[in-house]
């Protein structure tokens, strides 16, 4: 039992990893769950604490997911028009346009949203990079909590 455990904790890995590049995969959640399938074997004994900690990481990376780009859309100059219609895309593009449009809904919802509230082309251009930079910065999150998923999947069953 303990051998398929193992090999369906692997597999929940190499699943969240693609997950933090595909919209359509929750990547850390999957990933945990290959922590939490390991505690059940009899070769780990994470504490509680531990599973407890990693779960709340788990949260405030997918939460901070959706908020990063429209905080990238703040940092890139864009007002509130711009970052409503930053969250209106992801949500748009989350539901209406997947896996895409969870990448450009955040990017065209700044750029719509600063448009409509009178700025420049050019100024909202800049808060919808600033929106996709948010993404990127979402995404490298995901990356580095599943890669410490993976080193403590990896060293604690050595």
């Amino acid at each position: 039992m303990d051998i398929l455990l193992i090999i369906l904790g692997a597999l929940c890995l190499l699943i969240g990893l693609a997950g933090c590049l595909l919209p359509a995969l929750p990547g850390p959640p999957i990933a945990y769950l290959a922590l939490v399938l390991l505690q059940f074997t009899d070769k780990v004994d994470f504490s509680v604490s531990l599973l407890l900690f990693w779960l709340g990481l788990v949260v405030i990376v997918q939460v901070l997911d959706y908020i990063t780009p429209m905080l990238g859309t703040k940092y890139g100059g864009g007002s509130k028009w711009g970052s409503r219609g930053c969250m209106i895309g992801t949500l748009a593009g989350l539901f209406f346009f997947p896996p895409w449009g969870i990448i450009i809904g955040p990017f065209i919802g700044a750029v719509v949203g600063e448009l409509l509230s009178g700025k420049n082309s050019s100024n909202a251009l800049r808060a919808g990079f600033g929106a996709f930079m948010g993404f990127i910065v979402g995404t490298m999150m995901k990356f580095i909590l599943c890669g410490y998923f993976i080193y403590e999947f990896l060293v604690a069953l050595i």
